[in-house]
């Protein structure tokens, strides 16, 4: 049988070409850019996209019986609440393990003396962030600090096979969380 590394092979070389790389809009925190390009069948196009200053990170908090951390917050783009893992932007110069830490014990209240990195994700083809997926164990409470933003945050642990499930019949929507729930499960002690 193939590896899966010889059957997903990447490509050699881009086959798109920016013609004129163009900002359409800066939000300060965030900046639009509609690009001129030649798509990779040679006609001419636009190709817009988000670029993000700072990247991401996502934490899985596994405790000894086998519970994740669960964090729900409003999400005001949605007009929804959403339950997702612990997560948020990295500081400038700071380390995705760094950030994750320090997001773990503001959001959750958890400090971790065990960290695995799960993942790189690229986010979206719309968005130049990426997110360091991890999983923390060997959990220790602690303070929270959380931002104003958060204020309406809850925190649940349930078993990972709980949270699976939710991912599985839409209580969990969250697309990093999804990602992150499902590689922690298959990573070794884990499941």
């Amino acid at each position: 049988m193939a590896s899966a590394r010889a059957i997903l092979e990447p490509a050699v070389a881009n086959p798109w070409t920016c013609v004129q790389a163009a900002e359409a809009f800066d939000a300060g925190v965030f900046r639009v850019r509609r690009d001129r390009v030649l798509k990779p069948d040679g006609l001419p196009g636009t190709y817009t996209f988000v670029e993000a200053p700072s990247h991401f990170c996502v934490v899985v908090a596994l405790d000894d019986a086998g519970r994740v951390t669960l964090v729900r917050q409003w999400r005001y783009p949605w007009g929804e609440s959403s339950w997702e893992l612990p997560a948020g932007h990295l500081e400038p110069g700071e380390t995705g393990l760094a950030a994750a830490q320090r997001e773990l014990q503001e959001e959750a209240g958890l400090i971790a003396t065990s960290w695995q990195p799960l993942a790189l994700l690229h986010n979206s083809a719309s968005l130049t962030a990426h997110s360091h997926l991890f999983l923390a164990r060997r959990l220790s409470e602690a303070p929270t600090a959380r931002e104003g933003s958060e204020d309406d945050m809850l925190v649940r642990r349930l078993p990972l096979a709980a949270a699976l499930a939710a991912a599985a019949n839409g209580d969990i929507v969250h697309a990093v969380t999804i990602s992150a729930l499902f590689l922690a499960q298959r990573a070794p002690e884990a499941g």
